[in-house]
């Protein structure tokens, strides 16, 4: 692709403008080949009446050169928008969340005092998991949420964090999961990485628990390279990470996928110091370094990152960050002492100095039609049961009791749960129940069961009882496609 590149910059809300002119001032400044196609994005979008948060124009855009580049973005509170942040990764289908975290001479820590220094990867699903924001209140007091994960979206997130540790010489990656618990939702996320793994000899891959990987990387951070979670125990995971370095204003962040990519502060608006010129720009410009990678622009990220580096060592900061005994440095001040650094090299850390590559990256194909991802179906897939989610305020032998003349022959009431902890057949009268439960029949072994077989049984059934859901029972194969009670 010829240079320079073009890009849709969208400047964000609160601080978003200031410290977005003084990054591409910056970029400017260092000469980097970039064509700027500034959008509309943001809060101000949403109170125009845009639900989505953005422009047709600003859409077309992003969707004609295959790169955002953002400031910091609010979305309405209390109307009911869905964040323009996350609408924009999952829209665009940027599958990979990478945030780079890494110790900065200059900005001081508990681990930097300490003489630890910290450079970990995560790696976060960015589409799925219970962000899809899937939810419903199936009663008057109970909201329920759909988790997805897929194969499909498994496999992308994790194939980059093994591709991304092979290109830049990584040795270890981690998957963080909670299978203990969620056996069918990790339970995949984990199968699909040691799958992955066995491509990557080269790489070390090992697992751990999400909340003793909380625990550990607040103990012996050095002890983890990359991370790949699925997306809310990465999100959470991501910002533990980031107090780890000093905050997010120190937090890089890149979303990548197939066809387009996000590069973004993930930090707040703070409309509190909007238009007061003091907004510390370090995790904008730091995402705009991983875009120069990304480009194959090696060198001139390096020289910026080396002026960076070699700026935070001389002690300068602005007042969010640093030695209070030295004044703080406003926004423009502190980006043009960056510029005037151009050239330095810093004493420690230094940027990887690598020449320019030449770049892979293209501005996007128009698809014709959305893209189906999908596995094929290598095993047999049986029905063998239902679970039928109701609302009721009886107890679960009451309504076993109610259900007994409805019950068609071949089908058995096999248990109830609430809360998805079983309360009969057998249970402790000390668990205590709200108004949904979870009531799972299953066929007799030897039948021939269709969905629409089990479709039929519960409308019967529901001149009983009010039903809020239902889900099949299937068999993949020999194995239990669904999850069991807690003390079924």
């Amino acid at each position: 692709m010829s240079l320079p590149i073009k890009i849709s910059v969208a400047k964000g809300d609160g601080i978003g403008p200031e410290i977005m002119e003084v990054v591409l001032r910056i970029f400017d400044a260092a000469k980097v080949p970039l064509e700027y196609e500034f959008i509309d994005m943001g809060k101000n979008l949403f109170e125009q009446g845009f639900s989505s948060g953005m422009t047709p124009e600003a859409k077309a855009s992003v969707e004609r050169n295959g790169i955002l580049f953002k400031g910091p973005m609010e979305t309405p509170k209390g109307k009911g928008m869905k964040s323009i942040n996350v609408t924009a990764r999952k829209v665009w289908s940027t599958f990979a969340n990478r945030r780079h975290f890494k110790s900065l001479h200059g900005v001081d820590t508990v681990f930097s005092k300490a003489g630890i220094p910290i450079d970990i990867t995560i790696v976060r699903e960015n589409i799925e998991d219970t962000y899809g924001g899937v939810e419903h209140m199936v009663t008057r007091d109970v909201a329920v949420g759909r988790r997805f994960i897929s194969r499909a979206g498994s496999e992308q997130v994790i194939r980059y964090a093994f591709e991304m540790a092979k290109k830049e010489g990584i040795k270890k990656v981690t998957c963080g999961h909670k299978a203990n618990i969620m056996k069918m939702t990790d339970g995949l996320f984990l199968e699909v990485f040691y799958e992955i793994a066995e491509e990557y000899p080269e790489i070390k891959s090992n697992e751990i628990i999400v909340d003793d990987l909380a625990m550990k990387l607040v103990s012996k951070p050095n002890e983890f390279q990359v991370v790949v979670l699925t997306n809310l125990q990465g999100d959470i995971i991501s910002d533990l990470c980031a107090g780890l370095v000093g905050g997010l204003g120190f937090a890089p962040s890149a979303n990548i996928g197939d066809s387009i990519s996000i590069f973004e502060a993930v930090h707040g608006t703070a409309p509190d110091i909007a238009g007061k010129n003091i907004a510390n720009p370090t995790s904008l410009l730091m995402s705009g370094l991983m875009m120069l990678r990304y480009f194959g622009m090696m060198q001139y990220a390096a020289t910026i990152e080396n002026a960076l580096l070699y700026t935070l060592e001389q002690g300068i900061h602005t007042g969010d960050f640093g030695d209070k005994n030295i004044p703080s440095k406003n926004t423009t001040d502190f980006a043009n002492i960056i510029i005037n650094n151009f050239g330095q090299q810093p004493k420690k850390g230094k940027a990887k100095d690598i020449a320019n590559i030449p770049t892979m990256f293209k501005a996007p194909l128009q698809p014709d039609k959305q893209k189906m991802m999908a596995s094929v179906a290598l095993e047999k897939e049986t029905i063998v049961g239902v679970d039928l989610f109701i609302e009721s305020e009886l107890l679960a032998s009451e309504i076993a009791e109610i259900l007994k003349p409805k019950l068609r022959q071949g089908f058995k009431l096999v248990n109830i749960s609430n809360r998805g902890t079983q309360v009969w057949p057998t249970g402790s009268k000390f668990t205590e129940c709200v108004n949904h439960y979870a009531l799972r029949f299953e066929a007799r072994k030897d039948a021939e069961i269709e969905a629409a077989d089990m479709f039929a049984f519960a409308t019967v059934l529901s001149s009983k009882i009010k039903i809020t859901s239902i889900e099949l029972l299937k068999i993949l194969g020999d194995k239990k496609s669904y999850s069991l009670a807690q003390g079924q």
